[in-house]
């Protein structure tokens, strides 16, 4: 019998996400499926599969596929939740999200970035996730509370918003620490509070808004 070879995708699973300690096989399964190369410009696409961030313009990044899993994992969803991302991008996440959870409800602020993370995702054909413009650190508060919050940039605190529209017994993934690196950290809502569990060092472009940077 013949294997068909293994797709750019299924090499970084087996090469980068396993070894590294990703074991969550909904996540896996996620990053096996979506292409990561629609996410980037033409010139950029056969460096999809690095292990390493590439910008997206607007000054952004599209972060590390070991990144993209760590945070996934991380929120131990079981595909029947509602999630907030705060920082779209150009969709990448918002389609990993979309792939293992029920509904995502996404937030950018930069409307270029917006308008291609949309387009990206309807060429997928992933019709649960939306998106809007608009100051992530104060979250999205018409369709709270969330099950679970991710934020892909860095935030020098928790925004106080964030933790209110997230559900008790909820999670959030966020990076916090100064603007030159941050610490990746996970919290859990229970009986009010959040209780941290650090992640790693990481390295994330600016949170900007009313309750992170006030400038890039």
């Amino acid at each position: 019998m013949t294997l068909r070879p293994h797709t750019p995708a299924e090499r970084m699973v087996a090469q980068v996400l396993t070894p590294a300690g990703i074991t969550d096989e909904r996540t896996l399964e996620a990053m096996r499926r979506i292409p990561r190369e629609n996410f980037l410009e033409e010139a950029l696409r056969a460096q999809a599969y690095g292990n390493y961030a590439l910008p997206i313009g607007q000054g952004q990044t599209l972060s590390q596929p070991l990144t993209v899993a760590t945070m996934t994992q991380a929120l131990a969803l079981r595909g029947d939740e509602a999630v907030l991302e705060i920082g779209t991008g150009s969709g990448y996440q918002t389609a990993v999200l979309a792939l293992v959870c029920r509904q995502v409800y996404s937030v950018e602020r930069l409307l270029p970035l917006v308008l291609r993370a949309r387009k990206n995702l309807e060429q997928l054909g992933l019709k649960n996730a939306m998106i809007r413009a608009g100051d992530g650190t104060m979250g999205w508060n018409e369709y709270a509370p969330y099950d679970a919050i991710l934020v892909t940039a860095g935030s020098p605190t928790v925004p106080q918003t964030l933790f209110e529209q997230l559900r008790e017994g909820g999670r959030l993934v966020i990076p916090v620490g100064p603007a030159e690196s941050q610490e990746l950290q996970v919290f859990h809502k229970s009986e009010g509070e959040l209780h941290r569990e650090a992640l790693g060092d990481a390295r994330f472009v600016k949170l900007v808004g009313a309750h992170g940077w006030n400038h890039r």
